[in-house]
């Protein structure tokens, strides 16, 4: 019986970086026989971040958050599942709004806030942690850092992928004022020069979850 993946797209925009990154990691993650199950956080049904009701503190609710809406399915799947592949843009030099909301409630439920058993995880799964930016990717190393280590410890070992200096439009000449601070040549030949190189570490990354 094939692996289950569950595939986590926190960004908004069909079709662009941190979508196509992650798809490709979805077909490396195949091509070793594995089974995806994908979710995009801006589609779903409305959800929260954690609400800190304490509810999985309780011996029968440990390692599951009781709160009930659009992300259930999502931390449902992932706590079925055999790894996780996540992927969220750079917003304001962090990951987006929902990446956080279900980063929360992925985290807290498995603290424990005991000391000779911190994290009450049974089932740690490999993790893949894709970040995309239009800053260089060198800016935000202490950041990703720091998000794998807590991966690390509360959901299962992680690999990260940055993407920086991304090309975020088709045509920058038709913003409504001049976006100055990026060279529109050079963003597009980085996206046709380094990102399909990207898009290969993340399919080899992705196959490399099972091997």
């Amino acid at each position: 019986m094939g692996k289950k993946i569950v595939v986590v797209n926190a960004g908004p925009r069909k079709g662009w970086n941190t979508d196509t990154i992650l798809t490709e990691a979805s077909k490396g993650a195949e091509s070793v026989g594995a089974e995806i199950v994908r979710f995009d956080l801006f589609r779903l049904e409305k959800y929260t971040g954690c609400i800190s009701c304490f509810g999985c503190k309780k011996e029968q609710f440990k390692g599951h958050c009781i709160c009930r809406d659009g992300l259930t399915q999502v931390l449902d799947a992932i706590r079925e599942s055999d790894g996780l592949i996540i992927g969220s843009p750079n917003y304001l030099s962090n990951l987006t709004a929902s990446f956080r909301a279900l980063y929360e409630r992925l985290i807290f439920q498995n603290l424990t806030y005991n000391m000779e058993n911190p994290c009450c995880n049974e089932h740690p799964i490999p993790v893949l942690l894709v970040m995309t930016s239009n800053a260089p990717d060198s800016m935000y190393k202490e950041l990703i850092g720091s998000y794998q280590q807590t991966l690390n410890t509360f959901v299962g070992p992680t690999e990260v992928l940055i993407s920086g200096d991304t090309l975020q439009l088709k045509d920058y000449s038709k913003t409504d004022w001049p976006w100055t601070m990026f060279d529109p040549d050079a963003k597009q030949k980085r996206h046709d020069t380094v990102f399909p190189e990207e898009c290969r570490k993340a399919f080899e990354m992705g196959a490399a979850m099972f091997k």
